[in-house]
């Protein structure tokens, strides 16, 4: 179980889908020398434990977590590849604004998607009509990704170097702000349509982004938020995190996100060391 969250249950299961082809891994067996530590690790349960105990599996999940998050991270430097982490409440708009970008971005910079759910492929679907591949993690009773999921995925995924893979986690604003995927930035996305007090709600989870995106503006006319109060929360959990905002209905701030993407893959891509020959031979084959 996962005790970072307790959304782990014995004999969950994580399948990764592309677009050929799906396959299982089941916490309870070794796949590739690793487990699915976050979900069904060794199968505990929560009841019967003290807090230290509790505690220490923590640790140890997240400790074997950012072992494979540093893989990623230098597979994706030895590739010149940007790598984003979208989070965001369900239903905040991060499917749309994202298929829009891969619109405006597909012809500038070559992109990838890896798109995690509990269930179904229809995001994975929805990315793939934009002409650009895309890999769905199906996490089951899971509510987030973790490095060792996107480790996996990265196998299946053709980018090619100064492009960016942009990461669609499950729609959470608890447990994937403690797990870190190997990405250079965490982009926490707010729509308007949520409370305004969501930065201090779940300060975790803005305090590990490095860009808020005010998604769906031009619903303001028609809802009850406080644009520069959310800011003002916002700040108040991390004065260094940056704020766009934007619609990704009417196009408005669009370009601000797109130049901000495009600038960081060149970056990422001119700081790069050459690429494995093979690159499906990296910390997770």
């Amino acid at each position: 179980m996962c005790t970072v969250c307790g959304c782990g249950q014995i004999g969950a299961k994580t399948t990764v889908q592309n677009d050929k082809h799906a396959h299982s891994h089941d916490p309870h067996e070794h796949h590739h020398g690793h487990h699915h530590f976050g979900h069904g690790a060794a199968g505990v349960s929560v009841a019967g434990y003290s807090q230290g105990r509790l505690v220490q599996i923590e640790q140890n999940i997240l400790s074997k977590n950012d072992g494979y998050a540093d893989d990623n991270r230098k597979w994706f430097r030895d590739h010149g590849l940007l790598a984003l982490n979208l989070v965001s409440s369900p239903g905040a708009g991060k499917t749309t604004l994202l298929a829009e970008t891969l619109n405006a971005l597909k012809a500038t910079i070559p992109l990838g998607v890896i798109e995690g759910d509990q269930e179904t492929e229809n995001d994975a679907d929805k990315i793939r009509e934009t002409g650009v591949s895309a890999i769905q993690i199906n996490t089951g009773r899971g509510c987030h990704l973790d490095a060792h999921m996107v480790g996996h995925a990265l196998q299946d995924l053709p980018v090619e170097r100064g492009g960016a893979v942009l990461i669609e986690n499950v729609g959470n604003l608890v447990c994937p702000a403690a797990f870190d995927l190997g990405e250079a930035c965490k982009v926490v996305i707010l729509s308007v349509a949520e409370g305004e007090d969501k930065p201090i709600k779940y300060p975790d989870m803005f305090a590990a982004a490095d860009l808020m995106i005010l998604s769906k503006i031009d619903l303001l006319p028609y809802v009850d938020f406080d644009v520069d109060q959310a800011v003002e929360y916002a700040h108040r959990v991390n004065p260094h995190l940056e704020i766009m905002k934007l619609s990704a209905k009417t196009g408005e701030g669009l370009q601000e996100w797109q130049d901000w993407i495009v600038v960081r893959a060149r970056a990422a891509a001119a700081v790069s060391k050459p690429a494995p020959a093979n690159p499906k031979k990296h910390a997770h084959a």
